[in-house]
Formats: structure tokens, sequence, C-alpha cells
């Protein structure tokens, strides 16, 4: 019998217990930067060596933290079913604690990219993009990452596998990031839904979902034997 599907979108918060912050604090900066400065094909151009900076200084922090226990429970998992992770994050703890199956919507830290071509990628030796470093194009080689108002390459796969999910779990997201949060949708009606995270947002939930105000390592812990029971 093949093994039943679990789709999982991911967010900040399941990263934050690794150590790594959120990508947008209360006060609307990512590590005391305007998010358009860092995060836009504007500020690239504006700023491209603060970009750099800014993603290098990221990517260190990023492989300096360990993956915590919802990222080993999600990990885990993949014994008894199939687990497939949509990720808003771009670090690599998913894959670092033993998940398979991730697609990274927003990009990964990992990774550079041509800034002439996105399809051109290339994994990075070390934490730093140098000025002078280029792609095969001959042009400077930027972040791997979706950036405000860069289209997102991945919906379509993430969509399509949401939509053949058994389980369904939201888990450390606001739900607010577009066009991620619209996933849910095409979630199948007969697939058991849950949402993790300490703060439960009070709209664009359906009724009929499952909702556990924990923080993400706590309620994966309580969901884990509820899934495989379920199972």
């Amino acid at each position: 019998m093949p093994k039943k599907k679990l789709v999982v979108l991911s967010g900040a918060g399941i990263s934050q217990e690794s150590g790594i912050k959120t990508f947008r604090d209360s006060n609307g900066l990512w590590e005391n930067h305007d998010i358009m400065e860092v995060a836009s094909p504007e500020g690239w151009r504006r700023n491209r060596s603060l970009v750099q900076d800014f993603y290098n200084q990221r990517r260190k922090q990023a492989q300096e933290c360990e993956p915590n226990e919802a990222h080993k429970i999600l990990a885990r998992l993949e014994n008894q079913l199939e687990v497939i992770i949509i990720t808003q994050n771009v670090d690599d703890l998913h894959e670092r604690a033993g998940s398979s199956q991730v697609i990274h919507l927003h990009g990964e830290l990992s990774k550079s990219q041509s800034s002439k071509n996105p399809n051109l990628v290339y994994p990075i030796d070390g934490w730093e993009i140098k000025e002078g470093d280029l792609c095969e194009l001959g042009s400077q080689l930027r972040p791997h990452i979706v950036w405000f108002g860069e289209q997102v390459p991945k919906m379509e796969e993430a969509i399509a596998e949401a939509a053949k999910a058994d389980f369904f779990l939201v888990i450390g997201t606001s739900m607010q990031v577009y066009p991620a949060a619209s996933i849910v949708d095409f979630v199948p009606k007969k697939a058991k839904k849950f949402l993790i995270d300490v703060s439960i947002p009070k709209f664009n939930l359906s009724k009929d979902m499952i909702c556990i105000e924990k923080k993400a390592s706590d309620g994966l812990k309580l969901l884990e034997n509820v899934i495989l029971e379920e199972y």
C-alpha cells in the first residue's frame, strides 16, 4: 500500500527555535534593515554591496545554527509517510535534519544565481558571494533569493503537491505572505488539516483546520502521534 502524503507549509517560526530571526520583526525591519533595501531588485540596483553583505551575514548565521526538534520530527515522519515540505524559509535546516523532499518557495541562502538569468543557479562554497564572482554569462552572482516583485518559480510545483495531500500542516507562519498563503486553497477537502503556531491567526482559516497554539517543536510532538494514529 502506498504511503499517505503529508504536505507541510513551513515558515519562519520553525527556524526561530534554532536561533534564526524571523523575516520581519514587529518593527517592520529584518535584522535592522528596511526590507525593501535588502529584498528587492531596486535595493540591489541601489546598493549591491549592502545586499551582498546582508545575505553573506545571514548565510554565516544560518550555518552556525542547528536543526531543532521540529525539523527532526518532520524528517522522522518520512519513515511512515511521504512527506513534502514546502517552505518559505531560505535556510537549509529541513535538509540538514534529514528531510528529503523540500520545495523552497523563496529561494535558498546556500545558493547563488546569475543576475542576468535566474535559471543559472550555483552552490556557494563557504558563506560568501564576493564582488567579482561571475556566472557563466559574465554577470555578477547574486543571492538565490526570491525578492519582492519577483515571480515565485516553485509555486506551481507546490500547488501540485498540496492538491494530493492526505494530511496538510501549516507550521510557524502567519499566513500573511502571498502567494504562499494561497496554497492551502488547493488542499483537497477530504485532507486532514492542521496549524501549529504560537499565535493562531484569526482569519483565512478553514473551519475544518485543527489549530495547536504552541511553538513548532511542542506542537509537532503532539501532532506526530495524532497523524501516526490516523495513518
